[in-house]
């Protein structure tokens, strides 16, 4: 008799690379594995291998299948924190929607599943070392704030931005009525990165604002990691534009396209340093009575006295405040250093009215240039296209 061959099946294997984006990770298969059950009893393998594949920071979990689908990925850090993500190819790859971060512990657990409807879990962990640097940023305006239809959305950074592209594709911009807006990289006065949200036109009143930036896993270049990621949100108050005419040396206060308070004002001294700024400012903050001195803003030893009910304009010093030692020049002739001064009743009653955000348009013919998009909130003198040209993404 002819001998017979008689071939017995071969469990399927179910081979799970995971691709984690970050550097020195760990991974190992969990104790006790969920083993599938042949017939008559019989075990077989399990049906899955997981690893972790060229580590590198910064990028977002990839787990993919060959010889099956996926079935489920649970990814989460130390904090129960997960990184959800979605299954694409078939069911052969799965990518989370968020990046790693650094400094963190990961749980990885695959389910994968053969043709047959084998499906078997396996479990493996990784860390991601610390970041050298960590970048941070500060927000303006304040959380649950309410400001004037000037203020853009402003974020200055800790340290350098190099890869600006993908740190501004993390910072996401809703509006309660679909403002049209464009974010531009500037120098801030103090020569930090900065990134502005800036409408096209001055804000709706009403307009509710959201900033998520999900930065956490983010590398910002020169500057280092984000390790976080930041929430802030805020209103748009009253119609009100300032309109500050230095050749006829008057301040006049625009609500809802109505004049509701005209002022007489003494602005910079023409011919030299003491010049105002003109263009459009934006007020940044009021802030009472403060002291003013000369030499911090480059004028030599011309004053250093507390001055009342000061409105800051911009970084470098230009202000609206009571300067009753110059009373006779309001309305006559511009001969302060630099700032508007106005009567101690005037200035009492016009900071009671005014809004930080609210925007100054500021007009003459001898100035000393046009407000800097960095120096305070100057981003007006800038024309639309300009503006858009200075994002990273377009």
């Amino acid at each position: 008799m002819p001998r017979t061959h008689i071939r017995t099946p071969r469990p399927v294997l179910v081979a799970v690379a995971l691709s984690v984006s970050l550097t020195a990770c760990s991974a190992q298969a969990a104790s006790g594995p969920a083993r599938d059950e042949g017939p008559a009893g019989t075990s077989q393998a399990p049906p899955a291998k997981v690893t972790v594949v060229d580590p590198a920071a910064g990028r977002p979990v990839t787990v993919t299948a060959s010889g099956g689908t996926i079935a489920g990925v649970k990814v989460v850090d130390a904090d129960g924190g997960a990184l959800n993500g979605r299954t694409a190819a078939g069911g052969s790859r799965w990518v989370s929607d968020r990046k790693a971060a650094p400094g963190s512990s990961y749980t990885v657990e695959v389910t994968s599943r053969t043709a047959d409807g084998k499906q078997s879990t396996t479990r493996s962990s990784f860390t991601t070392p610390e970041p050298e640097r960590v970048n941070k940023l500060t927000l303006a305006p304040g959380k649950n704030t309410t400001v004037g239809i000037g203020h853009p959305l402003s974020v200055v950074f800790d340290l350098p931005v190099t890869r600006k592209a993908d740190v501004e594709r993390q910072l996401k911009v809703t509006t309660s009525n679909a403002t049209e807006g464009s974010w531009g990289w500037v120098k801030d006065h103090s020569g930090r990165d900065r990134a502005d949200w800036r409408p096209r036109q001055y804000w709706k009143p009403g307009t509710k604002v959201t900033l998520e930036a999900d930065l956490n896993g983010t590398d910002s270049g020169g500057g280092g990691w984000f390790v976080r990621d930041y929430r802030t949100g805020f209103t748009i108050g009253a119609a009100q534009i300032v309109k500050v005419d230095l050749d006829r040396h008057r301040l006049t206060v625009h609500r809802d396209g109505r004049t509701v308070r005209t002022i007489p004002v003494s602005g910079g001294t023409p011919g030299g340093d003491k010049r105002s700024w003109r263009g459009t400012a934006v007020l940044m903050a009021k802030e009472g009575t403060i002291n003013m001195n000369s030499e911090t803003v480059g004028l030599g030893d011309a004053y250093d006295k507390d001055v009342d009910y000061s409105m800051r304009l911009t970084w470098s010093g230009m202000y609206a405040h009571a300067a009753p030692w110059n009373a006779a020049y309001f309305g006559k002739a511009n001969k302060s250093s630099g700032c508007i001064g106005m009567s101690d009743g005037d200035a009492a009653a016009f900071y009671a009215s005014v809004n930080v955000g609210d925007p100054f348009e500021i007009t003459g013919r001898d100035t000393k240039g046009v407000v800097a998009e960095g120096n305070g909130y100057g981003a007006w003198n800038v024309s639309w296209a300009e503006w858009q040209r200075k994002s990273a993404v377009r």
